[in-house]
């Protein structure tokens, strides 16, 4: 096994390296490959031929993951040994004749305008950390960053007088994203009236900052959403992307171009931001029925 983990190892430094893939990412293909080298028993990573790569997906879906675990399975296979490929050490590629799993595109569940409203409203405005609070959920709605985004952004990447923030994200993309004047004028709430309480005589180079004067994690600030969701009455099933979907979906509401949101999005593909304008396009068919007189 140590072998096979020294390969793994390799492969994802090298993934690392080429794709810029999310630690996440990264996390969930170093599994996969663990969990596959172990089914292997005593056969190595590069002998698998097939059958063999087969039969071990049915293994996996007999076990009950989803079509969408089963086609990240294939993925990560599929980098894996198109990596063995490059590197010489097998001539043919195993995954060349699987098949990927047919996969429907869910609709992200995005907040009502009146929902954001009310999560926005929920912390408490004269305590320091209900103001942090609710100027990371404004900066959220405001630019559609990625929760990972948001935690960890550095003052260097932050013009309050331009309104701007500088965002290098998957692939270490960079993109510059507005920000509108109330996430603004919350930001300079927060730097002038909670951040210095927050941090004591402690320093950090991060904007939104914990009473233990680090970075706020991804995990604490979804359980933070979470509670001011509950707080607020909203009942969805929120994700930890549900404010970005609310910005996506509510800028093609008002007419944004979708290219622009692919923009301010970091979508390399464009597929990738068009989910949302069946979100705009339902939203329309709702408004069409409750207000046509033959609606």
């Amino acid at each position: 096994m140590s072998a096979a983990t020294d390969l793994i190892d390799q492969f994802l430094d090298a993934l690392w390296m080429e794709q810029g893939l999310s630690q996440n990412t990264l996390s969930a293909y170093g599994s996969d490959l663990r969990i596959f080298a172990q089914w292997l028993n005593t056969r190595s990573l590069p002998e698998a031929d097939y059958a063999t790569l087969v039969e071990f997906l049915g293994s996996r879906v007999k076990t009950g993951i989803s079509s969408r675990s089963s086609a990240r399975l294939l993925s990560c296979l599929r980098s894996f040994y198109g990596y063995l490929i490059r590197e010489n050490l097998i001539k043919i590629d195993p995954t060349a004749l699987i098949e990927s799993p047919k996969l429907g595109k869910p609709l992200p569940i995005s907040l009502s305008e009146q929902d954001v409203e009310l999560l926005l409203d929920a912390p408490e405005q004269s305590h320091h950390l209900g103001i942090r609070d609710k100027t990371m959920l404004e900066m959220l709605y405001a630019t559609g960053l990625r929760v990972s985004e948001l935690v960890n952004l550095q003052f260097s990447q932050v013009s309050v007088r331009q309104g701007l923030v500088r965002i290098t994200g998957k692939g270490n993309k960079e993109r510059l994203v507005p920000v509108g004047e109330e996430a603004i004028a919350w930001l300079e709430r927060y730097l002038s009236q909670a951040r210095g309480i927050i941090l004591g005589e402690r320093h950090s180079d991060y904007l939104f900052v914990t009473r233990r004067g680090g970075a706020m994690t991804r995990q604490a600030f979804w359980h933070i959403i979470k509670r001011y969701a509950k707080k607020a009455g909203i009942t969805k099933n929120l994700s930890p992307h549900t404010l970005r979907h609310a910005f996506a979906t509510h800028l093609l509401n008002h007419g944004a171009d979708l290219r622009v949101v692919q923009l301010l999005l970091g979508h390399a593909d464009l597929s990738s931001t068009q989910i949302y304008t069946h979100i705009a396009r339902e939203r329309l068919k709702d408004l069409h029925s409750q207000f046509h007189p033959r609606g």
